[in-house]
């Protein structure tokens, strides 16, 4: 057993889960690794001292630099906003510090190049914290599409759809700025998913749309839903959807898989079920059935030895710390790794083109 001190960067909503999550890592999945919560970094001194009382950290900094250049600092976790990620990674890359940091790498895709090559020259460990894939049930999902349950896949569709920007009387900080729209900032989970569960996008043509053109008074900058048909490189079809003002959807993370031999379904409002249909199953018994997940699917047990039991969304969370100490111990990469992170930008920058323009584009020109 070793300790390892761990640095992360932002205390707010997503720096108060990785905190509780390198807090309970240890324990849940017994890792040969174990975090030491060594400090925390915030803009104010205030809230960083505030952060690292409530957090149960050693010591906070409201300068990331100082967190990074801590020598009892071993690893780093950046869940700041975007728009740092990129000089923060690669300080941490040139101390040789593995990082994980939160989707999606950067404000563009040149920031995502830059981070991916710091990265890769520096041989560290580096991962992309998108969460929701890493459900078991989804980990199933991806199970049985590579072990062709499905048979050959014809046609995917997914969308993630929330309702958290219908308000349109509030003027907030994320109506500014592309990276904050909603192809910058949701869209990105879906397109992960999708390259997760059907590998590269071949080719796609998209439309982006302000559906509330003011808020508060105030012009609004970015986008609010974006749609796609795409093809990827499988041959199958597809199609994507992410959606900031959905009424009535909370966590509308969703995806259908249909395939020659059989099909699949799943929400993430209903987390803990996958939807599967066997094709060989005699006709009269013929449906969807409803899979529970338990600890005969990828990182249930850890929590639960109940079927049915269930997880929630902070152990998503804690797998991907898993994952990421997993990815230290062993010195090999973990997806997602950076080199993900950047063909989740590239499909967003297709996107924006394919809107601009009106036509199909490849992605591969990105």
């Amino acid at each position: 057993m070793k300790e390892l001190g761990i640095g992360i960067v932002g205390g707010g909503y997503m720096g108060k889960a990785h905190s509780a999550a390198m807090a309970a890592v240890g324990t849940v999945f017994e890792t040969a690794l174990k975090p030491r919560l060594e400090m925390i970094a915030a803009t104010m001194p205030e809230s960083a001292e505030r952060y690292r009382a409530a957090y149960g950290f050693v010591r906070a900094t409201a300068d990331w630099r100082d967190l990074v250049a801590d020598p009892r600092v071993e690893a780093v976790v950046i869940a700041s906003p975007q728009d740092t990620h990129r000089e923060i990674a690669e300080a941490c890359f040139a101390r040789g510090l593995p990082v994980m940091c939160e989707k999606p790498l950067g404000v563009s895709l040149a920031d995502a190049r830059a981070m991916v090559a710091a990265a890769e020259a520096s041989g560290c460990a580096n991962m992309v914290a998108y969460n929701y894939i890493r459900t078991p049930a989804s980990q199933y999902a991806r199970r049985l599409v590579a072990e062709g349950a499905l048979g050959r896949i014809t046609w995917f569709r997914a969308e993630h759809v929330e309702d958290f920007h219908n308000d349109t009387d509030v003027a907030a900080w994320r109506y500014q700025g592309r990276a904050n729209g909603c192809i910058g900032d949701l869209a990105p989970h879906i397109y992960n998913a999708a390259l997760a569960l059907m590998g590269p996008v071949a080719e796609l043509s998209a439309r982006i749309e302000t559906v509330h053109a003011e808020r508060g008074g105030i012009p609004v900058t970015n986008d609010d839903q974006v749609q796609m048909m795409c093809r990827f490189e499988n041959g199958a079809m597809g199609h994507l959807f992410s959606s900031r003002v959905a009424t009535g959807r909370k966590m509308g993370y969703a995806y259908e898989i249909f395939g020659t031999d059989g099909a699949i379904r799943f929400d993430q409002e209903d987390q803990n079920a996958l939807w599967f249909y066997d094709a060989s199953d005699p006709p009269e018994r013929r449906g969807f059935r409803k899979i529970l997940t338990g600890p005969a699917h990828p990182d249930y047990l850890a929590f639960c030895k109940g079927p049915g039991h269930g997880t929630g969304y902070q152990d998503q969370i804690i797998v991907e710390a898993k994952d990421f100490l997993t990815a230290i111990e062993r010195g090999e990469p973990v997806w997602p790794t950076f080199r993900d992170g950047l063909e989740v930008r590239r499909i967003v920058e297709a996107a924006y083109a394919s809107d601009e323009t009106g036509t199909w584009v490849s992605v591969d020109e990105f």
